[in-house]
């Protein structure tokens, strides 16, 4: 698979709430750096932070603004959007990914920590006042659509 292809069905698979398939792309010695946080070093740990968004009442959206590759790196500009019970946090994220034969061996997400903020205070608001919030693309199943891209 190329690694556009990768990288899109990875973060497709994620906002099905399917951790277990998109680890099938993730290399054992993976480094995941979500930047100002601590650095996660080999799939098992990934696993354990991808897990928690199969969670009841946990999940995550993407709505990919940009993809671009050259090579073996991928570029994502995105809106990620955390979610908790009905709150909806939505904030910037630009990724960058390296995929050497079919598999994710690096993975750096880069993110404002002021517009995490931003995304926050609006959705806690939405939760008073829905319309102030737009709502990414439900999930989709198998066989259908993606919502990213």
């Amino acid at each position: 698979m190329e690694p556009e292809s990768v990288v899109r069905g990875f973060l497709e698979q994620m906002a099905r709430g399917d951790s277990r398939a998109a680890l099938e792309v993730v290399d054992d010695n993976i480094v995941y750096t979500n930047v100002g946080l601590p650095t996660v070093h080999g799939r098992a740990r990934v696993a354990r932070v991808l897990g928690l968004l199969d969670r009841p009442l946990l999940g995550f959206g993407v709505d990919t603004i940009n993809l671009a590759s050259d090579g073996p790196v991928v570029l994502t500009e995105r809106i990620d959007e955390l979610r908790l019970g009905r709150l909806r946090v939505q904030f910037w994220v630009c990724g960058r990914f390296e995929v050497v034969d079919g598999r994710i061996v690096v993975w750096r997400d880069y993110f404002d920590q002021f517009d995490v903020f931003k995304g926050l205070v609006r959705a806690v608001a939405a939760l008073a006042i829905p319309g102030l919030q737009k709502p990414l693309a439900p999930p989709v199943g198998p066989g259908t659509a993606p919502t990213v891209g």
